[in-house]
């Protein structure tokens, strides 16, 4: 055997030690809960709170229950309305160092604004998280579109497709820091530096595992050449059969490469079918529309000739930041993640109302739904 080939060997194994890597046929985490409302816009009682002693609680149950990932929000300014959604929320690689501490096999995401964090100070705490979790850590991608929030750190907003472009320097400048083995120039369009290294490198080589919410084309193109998991938004199964064919093919046939794809969603899970739809009403019903609209304009969907839609969107951003909704009895919600499955979808991110109690909730009822159905073991 070769020394590539014992490398190779080597990696694969590592990636069977890694969470996110594993055999279970629906992956699961938890998304959301570092920010206030977490994936919620809306004013019905929750007992969910951005303190440490609840974050722990939270990721140390994941971690109990054999979850795959946690995956936080990355927000520096709330979107105002009645709640100000998100706007109490704590910094991501700083949770994720903590979260990788006090957990034993769940991987820990931190969630990063690419244009809000320069590639050599991401790709040191990278790398630096990523040894306090024994190759456990990985990095959630994001463009920047909330002009807002950008506008805050003193630089424009780039186009969509510019914000892309600056995405894949950042990303081909981190790479180098986490793999060559010593100092380097780099010269780019947007980046140039002198002698720029970095060490030590993360465990899991060559690089930290990788996902990004990307959608449009543009963000296929990138996630397709880039990431290990692309995570979708979902408006039906049939959709997400053709998501999957489509990504996967432009992976395969443009970069000769693979990845997952995971989608998030919001569990409303009750005893009865009825008390998980007044639950979701009683979501819907104390709304945070202001904020709500505040978030599609954002998103740039402002024509009157769109109306339907917005009204649409409104309540799917109440009801959960635009995901799929979960809702109905432990064997419903089962059913409705075997559908998930059956379309493709290799994993699920969960937001819950109750995040804490709802998560143990979920443990008790659903897990053991999901292991006879053959979804997990």
């Amino acid at each position: 055997m070769t020394v590539h080939q014992a490398e190779a060997v080597a990696n694969r194994q590592a990636l069977r030690d890694i969470p996110l890597f594993n055999d279970q046929r629906l992956k699961l985490g938890v998304f959301g809960s570092n920010c206030s409302g977490g994936i919620i816009m809306s004013e019905a009682p929750t007992d969910s709170r951005i303190t440490w002693d609840q974050q722990l609680r939270v990721a140390q149950q994941a971690d109990r229950m054999g979850m795959e990932l946690i995956v936080p929000v990355a927000r520096w300014k709330g979107f105002g309305g009645r709640t100000n959604f998100m706007g109490s929320a704590l910094e991501t690689f700083t949770w994720a160092a903590g979260l990788a501490q006090a957990t034993e096999q769940i991987s820990i995401f931190a969630t990063t604004h690419l244009p809000a964090v320069h590639p050599i100070v991401a790709a040191k705490q990278a790398a630096t998280i990523d040894q306090i979790a024994g190759g456990r850590f990985g990095m959630n991608m994001v463009m920047g579109w909330f002009k807002e929030e950008i506008e805050m750190f003193g630089r424009p907003q780039y186009d969509h497709t510019a914000r892309y472009a600056y995405g894949q320097e950042w990303l081909d400048f981190a790479q180098h820091l986490w793999t060559a083995p010593g100092p380097f120039d780099f010269d780019g369009q947007f980046f140039t530096a002198f002698g720029a290294e970095s060490e030590p490198k993360p465990i899991l080589s060559p690089r930290p595992a990788l996902i990004c919410a990307g959608n449009s084309p543009t963000g296929m193109d990138f996630s397709a050449r880039n990431v290990d998991v692309n995570l979708a938004v979902l408006d039906s199964l049939e959709g997400a059969r053709e998501y999957k064919r489509k990504i996967s093919a432009l992976a395969a046939d443009s970069y000769h490469r693979t990845l997952d794809v995971f989608t998030y969603g919001l569990v409303v899970c009750r005893e009865t079918e009825k008390e998980a739809k007044q639950a979701v009403q009683g979501i819907i019903d104390q709304g945070d529309t202001e904020g709500a609209d505040l978030v599609i304009s954002g998103l740039g969907i402002e024509s009157e000739s769109y109306q339907g839609v917005i009204d649409a969107f409104r309540e799917r951003f109440v009801l959960g930041w635009g995901g799929t909704v979960l809702v109905g009895t432990p064997e419903q919600v089962t059913e409705q993640l075997a559908e998930l499955s059956e379309a493709g979808i290799g994993g699920i991110i969960l937001g819950f109302h109750d995040y804490a109690n709802e998560l143990e909730d979920f443990d008790r009822e659903v897990m053991p739904l999901l292991r006879k159905e053959g979804l997990r073991h």
